[in-house]
């Protein structure tokens, strides 16, 4: 069955879906993204997600496409309409259409579209095994904290580390780790999870944020601080956390094991909390 997606107050079928080639997110990135889980057919974290939706628009100083109301309902009639169980909702919004330039259109409407996508959150093979990381360069921009849909660097950054046998990079700038290409990055040493702290140099993630406040509530230690490629290689367990994959622990990173090669018990807690959580959402 062909997917039905949402372009700009329809819902179509995936093959007939259309945006002109004078989008300023096809022209110039010039848009933002939400990734929002679901979980036996309901939203996760749907609210923190719509938050930093309206915060990445102020930042561009973007109009919304819609009233906050009618953008759930183009999540929930997604989920409907698709049948979607558990996996994602990506939702886009740009700028809108106008002849090429640099500066803002002034008569511009912003563009929404949204899709979803089925996978496995909760039984995702992964977790069992653990995943192996490399580091990369960071080679963005300096505004990291707009999730903005200019993701080059980090598509350079992940095919570095599938080429190298890995499923994510971590990014590294003036000797420490940023985070991943598409997650949030972390270590765990004597028993206190250590992590970066919020600015333009990170996204500030909404699978981070349950976890801060799970870890608050089961009384497990955050540490927020930069760390070094070398400080994680020295971790007692490491891990990332993204919409995608809730928490997934990492076993590996440059072909060196990390915690003795398998999933740590504070990172398998944290997941275990945060799949409580989703499961009732």
């Amino acid at each position: 069955m062909s997917r039905i997606v949402f372009v700009n107050g329809a819902f179509v079928p995936e093959a007939d879906a259309k945006i002109s080639i004078f989008d300023r997110g096809f022209l110039f990135a010039d848009g933002v993204y939400e990734v929002t889980p679901v979980v036996n057919g309901r939203l996760v974290d749907y609210d923190a997600h719509m938050e930093r939706l309206d915060r990445s628009l102020k930042e561009l100083r973007m109009a919304a496409p819609c009233p906050a109301a009618e953008m759930r309902t183009m999540h929930e009639e997604l989920v409907k309409r698709n049948r979607l169980g558990e996996g994602i909702i990506y939702m886009q919004v740009t700028r809108g259409v106008a002849d090429r330039q640099f500066n803002f259109p002034k008569d511009a409407r912003s563009s929404l579209v949204g899709f979803t996508q089925t996978m496995a959150l909760i039984d995702n093979p992964n977790a069992r095994t653990g995943v192996k990381v490399v580091t990369t360069p960071d080679i963005r921009w300096l505004r990291r904290d707009i999730k903005s849909v200019m993701l080059l660097a980090p598509v350079l950054g992940k095919q570095e580390a599938y080429e190298k046998g890995a499923a994510e990079g971590w990014m590294v700038e003036d000797g420490f780790v940023t985070e991943g290409t598409s997650s949030n990055a972390y270590i765990v040493k004597d028993n206190t999870i250590i992590t970066r702290p919020l600015s333009n140099r990170i996204l500030a993630g909404c699978t981070r944020k349950a976890l801060f406040r799970l870890a608050r509530e089961h009384g497990v230690r955050i540490e927020e601080r930069a760390f070094t490629p070398e400080e994680a290689l020295a971790a007692d367990e490491a891990f990332l956390t993204s919409a995608s994959q809730f928490v997934m622990p990492i076993v590996e990173i440059d072909g060196q094991r990390i915690g003795g090669g398998q999933p740590g018990p504070i990172t398998r807690r944290m997941r275990e909390f945060f799949l409580q959580e989703a499961q009732k959402a």
